[in-house]
């Protein structure tokens, strides 16, 4: 019988970008994702939201880890990887997690260290370079995303 193992998600980032280097030096980027529902149920709007732990490898969580902050929308292609192990209490532990093997940036541009600019790329569809674009806010001026490899 054949397997399938495939998320889709586009959410927001709950928190900063936690990068690390292995031993190796492949980068690690450690995330979570918030993930908005919104339905109607005899006429009362609810919502519920998912928080999901995420994971990207490589040159992937190098580019996660300068360009999008907490709050930052983002669009993510991956797989399911469950994890078990044992507690320093001895008890067992287990955990569901996304790797992220695909993503893209969405809406504007986010976060850099000068207060109310942009400072990452804005994307939309289709695999080609960054444009060159004009920041929106925090002093404007030309920035050229052109360098970023994807």
């Amino acid at each position: 019988m054949a397997n399938f193992n495939k998320v889709i998600l586009l959410g927001n980032l709950t928190r900063d970008v936690e990068l690390r280097h292995t031993q190796s030096g492949m980068a690690l980027a450690k995330f979570g994702m918030a993930i908005n529902r919104k339905w109607s149920q005899n006429g009362e709007q609810k919502e519920s939201t998912c928080f999901v732990d995420m994971t990207a490898w490589g040159k992937q969580a190098e580019l996660l880890g300068q360009y999008v902050r907490k709050g930052s929308q983002l669009f993510v292609e991956g797989r399911l990887e469950y994890s078990t192990w044992e507690s320093q209490e001895g008890g067992k532990r287990s955990k569901l997690e996304v790797v992220v093997e695909n993503f893209q940036f969405v809406g504007s541009a986010r976060g850099g260290d000068e207060g109310g600019g942009g400072g990452g790329p804005r994307r939309s569809g289709g695999r080609s370079s960054a444009p060159r674009e004009q920041e929106a806010g925090g002093g404007g001026g030309d920035v050229d995303y052109g360098d970023i490899p994807f």
